[in-house]
């Protein structure tokens, strides 16, 4: 049996999950002590379910309290910043474009230095060993604990960045230090900026494991714990520790991949709606269609692999006006059941329409008996319409495919869609972010840049591939159930030798 946990803004979820389906679940407001929620989930999850400590094998958590951290400017340290590339990339320095709140916070602690590689692998520069430890020695006195190094084409050869991490170890024994190149992806300014927010987490991922491992111990679960990362896949979480930024956008993801668990479909749509917004994706083998586009976080572009979800306003406190014709994007959001008519309150919001339709069975429906048959029908195709054309929108092909709704207001949806095979609304729906984490698996991945020919084409994926699961295996995925599920390659124009960005990536199940 395994815990699938999701630490929300609002409701921490946990569910437990074993071979027959959901066993049991539990939805609680989040605390603002993050162990005190994960236990009174869990605890009450395996209540319902009627198993102990005992028989369980794992748990598996999705939080957002890293990208929250971010968007909320708290919990960040100061953080020094190298970047290995000198004479080349001068004309934009680190920290470019980011938000003066932001910078406030992680400083400018910014050195260049002689060093880095071309895209082929050739140094642009030796690295200026020198001006690494006079930087390092800088940062020392001013206090700092943490810092990011970032080199010009690091994911082809991390080398200088392992380097200069041993020299700036050597002058601060105790700094912790980001490289770019162990968190992938070419395009430097984006990586760069993942590396800084990574090395500013690097306090608060030790404070928030620490904290997943109290709530285990209270509960006496002595087992693995792994933490879901934004690509619908799990992490260790003595990794969580060294990258706390591969979380980020991990909520929908685990939502999508739980909706397709639940419904048991691999190819579809999905509608995830929450209390305020309705987040709509496309799955693809059972995994999100990622954005082709630079994430901002907080302000910051980053090269974080995310997946392409469209947000719109319409959840299930979405404030309803104009007897029905406008909806949203405003909500009533975690006071819902204290604002909305059906609760006793005095605002029009989404599900008091569902409820007094008749097609929701939440709150006191003689609440809201005297709404407008005119009123509830108008919502009710403003609603549609919201659904209808976001789906469309997100949509990369002409055949339908189902929509799977999922989510605390799934509730509100209990009609056809027109860009839709069909409509389901899979049991458990609303704690799908948490069975979405449960049944996670582990992932490799393999980027780089290489010359591919109609002669050496075979012989290069393949070889990519074979690391792609090597790298799968090492991160824990048992060997026979790893399976290549994307392969991506892009030329790269104006660049000699026609070379192309080739991304691998592989997947497994944990064997528990």
């Amino acid at each position: 049996m395994k815990i699938g946990v999701d630490v929300g803004g609002t409701n921490t979820d946990a569910v437990i999950v074993g071979p027959q389906g959901v066993a049991g679940w539990n939805k609680t407001p989040t605390t603002r002590d993050v162990t005190a929620g994960i236990v009174g989930a869990i605890r009450a999850a395996m209540t319902e379910a009627g198993i102990g400590p005992a028989a369980m094998d794992g748990v598996m958590i999705g939080t957002t309290q890293f990208t929250n951290a971010v968007i909320e400017r708290r919990s960040l340290l100061p953080v020094g910043v190298l970047r290995l590339a000198l004479p080349a990339t001068s004309a934009v320095p680190p920290l470019t474009d980011w938000p003066e709140d932001l910078v406030a916070a992680v400083g400018r602690h910014v050195a260049l230095v002689g060093g880095g590689y071309e895209f082929d692998g050739r140094p642009i520069a030796p690295l200026d060993e020198k001006a690494v430890a006079e930087a390092a020695r800088g940062w020392a006195k001013a206090g700092l604990r943490t810092a990011a190094i970032t080199s010009v084409f690091s994911p082809m050869n991390g080398a200088m960045e392992a380097r200069a991490a041993e020299i700036v170890r050597k002058e601060v024994p105790d700094m912790a230090i980001s490289l770019s190149s162990e968190l992938g992806q070419f395009g430097l300014l984006p990586r760069e900026n993942s590396t800084i927010i990574n090395a500013a987490l690097s306090d608060l991922a030790v404070r928030v494991v620490a904290a997943f491992r109290a709530a285990l111990h209270d509960l006496g679960l002595d087992v693995p714990l792994f933490i879901s990362q934004n690509d619908g896949t799990l992490m260790r979480v003595e990794d969580v520790e060294r990258y706390p930024v591969l979380t980020f956008a991990s909520g929908p993801t685990n939502s999508m991949r739980g909706a397709v668990h639940l419904a048991g479909i691999e190819d579809a749509m999905v509608v995830d709606i929450g209390g305020t917004t309705s987040d709509i994706g496309m799955l693809r083998k059972g995994f999100p269609r990622q954005s082709t586009h630079f994430v901002d976080v907080g302000g910051v572009k980053t090269n974080f692999r995310m997946p392409d979800v469209l947000a719109v306003g319409l959840g299930g406190g979405s404030v309803v006006r104009e007897d029905g014709r406008r909806i949203g994007p405003d909500s009533v959001g975690f006071e819902l059941t204290e604002r909305a008519l059906c609760f006793g309150g005095d605002t029009l919001t989404a599900t008091d329409i569902a409820v007094a339709g008749g097609w929701a069975e939440v709150g006191d429906r003689a609440l809201v008996s005297d709404l407008p048959a005119a009123t509830i029908a108008a919502a009710r195709a403003e609603m549609r319409r919201i659904v209808e054309t976001n789906v469309e929108r997100m949509k990369t092909e002409a055949r339908d495919l189902p929509l799977l709704v999922v989510g605390g207001g799934a509730i509100l949806v209990d009609w056809d869609v027109a860009t839709a095979s069909e409509v389901v609304r899979p049991p458990h729906s609303g704690v799908a972010n948490a069975v979405g984490a449960a049944i996670a698996q582990v992932a490799g991945e393999v980027e780089r840049v290489v010359a591919i020919t109609e002669a050496n084409r075979t012989a290069v994926l393949d070889e990519a591939k074979q690391e792609a699961c090597g790298n799968a295996i090492r991160a824990g995925a048992t060997a026979g159930s790893v399976e290549v599920i994307e392969v991506e390659q892009v030329p790269i124009s104006y660049l000699p030798g026609n070379p192309s960005r080739l991304r691998v990536k592989a997947v497994g199940n944990l064997p528990i």
